[in-house]
């Protein structure tokens, strides 16, 4: 599955554009949108942290754990476990971030699950989910025998593509929603709030096409790999 070039030079886009866009979703909700808080009277305070756990969980350390592989010179037990750990704790995140949005929605009296966004959010959590677990058991504990491993990997990392993939395109929505709503209720449309969202949106899609590009391209030597002399 490999593209038959070198993934690091990928690799370091990802690491500038991830940082990008938790910057940038950071100024949007704490500078523009008021801040961030778990309980408020402001119930806006609340949705805020579902943008940027989302953005940080599982778009950024999504993407940083796809690619641990691809950009980290280690042993190959060292990076399985790396892999796996920011994998889940880009999972707690997303779920973290799902639940603030159902917490606004339910202390303000709105609707839960009516848009394509958030059918597609709880597809990409549930499939994020199943994924994980599937890794842990058959390639961490009590893991599965060599010829099912063998078996499983390419479908491992086809199905982790096709999530990552629909997380974006989730995510890129959600943008869209939010930023219809706040410009429906007054918002200039090429406001500097408007442009950040918009700028953010478009840093996201580039921090995940580059994450399947590091994905697809080949890794660099692993400590335990054999070189010969």
């Amino acid at each position: 599955m490999a593209l038959g070039v070198t993934a690091v030079p990928f690799t370091y886009v990802v690491h500038v554009l991830g940082l990008v866009a938790i910057i940038f979703v950071l100024v949007w909700n704490i500078h523009f949108r008021g801040g961030l808080a778990w309980d408020a009277d402001n119930k806006n305070l609340i949705f805020n942290l579902h943008p940027v756990l989302m953005i940080l969980g599982l778009i950024f350390l999504g993407g940083e754990a796809i690619i641990s592989y691809k950009s980290l010179p280690l042993k190959k037990e060292v990076k399985k476990v790396i892999h796996l750990t920011l994998h889940a704790i880009a999972l707690a995140l997303g779920i973290f971030g799902i639940c603030a949005a159902f917490k606004n929605h339910n202390e303000s009296g709105i609707a839960n699950l009516y848009s394509l966004h958030s059918w597609l959010g709880i597809a990409v959590i549930s499939l994020y989910g199943i994924q994980w677990l599937y890794g842990f058991v058959i390639f961490f504990f009590p893991g599965g025998t060599p010829a099912i491993r063998r078996e499983s990997l390419p479908w491992h990392v086809l199905f982790g593509l096709f999530v990552y993939v629909l997380a974006i395109g989730t995510a890129s929505l959600g943008f869209l929603e939010k930023l219809t709503f706040l410009e429906n209720s007054g918002l200039a449309k090429y406001g500097s709030e408007a442009l950040l969202v918009n700028f953010t949106a478009v840093i996201t899609i580039l921090f995940g096409a580059f994450v399947v590009l590091s994905a697809l391209s080949d890794a660099p030597p692993a400590e335990d790999d054999y070189a010969p002399i």
